[in-house]
Parts: C-alpha cells; structure tokens; sequence
C-alpha cells in the first residue's frame, strides 16, 4: 500500500473530513510558496529534532514562515540542547526521508517514540496543510482533526508558544 494511502484510510477510519491537493514534489518552504500550495490555507512546516541525549524526540510543527528559536523550544519542553535528528533517525521513528516530514508520520511510530510539539497559534485553524508523508501532496484538514488523528496514534502533544 503506498504511503500516502494508508494516512487516506486512517483519516476515513477517524471519520476526518479532508482534501487533498496533488502537486509537483515540494520539499522546501521555498519551493511550497513557488507552487502556491498553502494559498489556500495555514500551511505548517515540521522539525523533526532531538534531545542532546538521543533519547527524546521532538516533531515541530509551526506555521510556514514562522522563526523557530530552538533554545525557546528547549526551555519550553524542558529538555536539553535540541538538534535535528539524522535522516536514519528520521526514518526509523517516522518512517520518512527529509522533505516528506509531517505528523502524519506518527502512523509509523508504532512505539510513540516522537513528541509532537505544536505552536499554540495553530489551535482553532480550520484548514492546516500538511503533506501525507510525500511530498507530492498536501492534505487539507482541521487542527483539531489533526490532533484526533496524532491522539489516536498514542504520542504525546505539547503545546508552546513560538
């Protein structure tokens, strides 16, 4: 089953209205705005990060342009020095390569092992985008469908304010 299928039927299962929109690979915020994918909505870009340690993981998810101070995120989630986790690491907690990022991700995380940190501006938007762990796609849906999907799953939710 591809990939993105599988995020298709677990919305369906949660019973989550969602659009999908299919584009050119987009791997970049950069190459997002040249497409004009998040014209239509909040558009999120994710950090998958690390604790000093190893131990902890982290995926951050803020909207599109928005700086992401990592000494902020770390006294906020109260961990240690934060650093992006390797494309191996990345692969073995979420089963996705850099440039396909997403919470979606977490359907692979089958030991909860990833932190999902979200901006608290996020709360209440009512069409956020977020690849369905390619990128060749976006997914429409609300924040709070999102949330249901991440819960579901079993991970953590942590939300701060960027």
């Amino acid at each position: 089953m591809d990939i993105r299928e599988k995020v298709y039927e677990k919305l369906d299962m949660l019973k989550i209205k969602y659009e999908v929109c299919e584009h050119e690979e987009a791997s970049t915020i950069e190459e997002i705005d040249r497409l004009g994918i998040f014209k239509s909505g909040v558009g999120c870009k994710n950090l998958f990060l690390r604790d000093g340690s190893g131990k902890r993981h982290f995926l951050i998810v803020a909207p599109e342009h928005k700086e992401v101070d990592l000494k902020e995120v770390r006294n906020q989630i109260g961990c240690s020095r934060l650093s992006f986790g390797s494309e191996k690491r990345l692969m073995d907690c979420l089963g996705l390569k850099q440039g396909s990022v997403s919470p979606f991700g977490v359907i692979n995380d089958k030991e909860c092992k990833v932190e999902v940190v979200f901006d608290s501006c996020l709360k209440g938007e009512k069409r956020v985008g977020f690849h369905p762990n390619l990128n060749n796609a976006t997914v429409w849906l609300e924040f709070e469908d999102m949330v249901k999907f991440i819960k579901d799953n079993g991970n953590d939710i942590i939300y701060i304010n960027l």
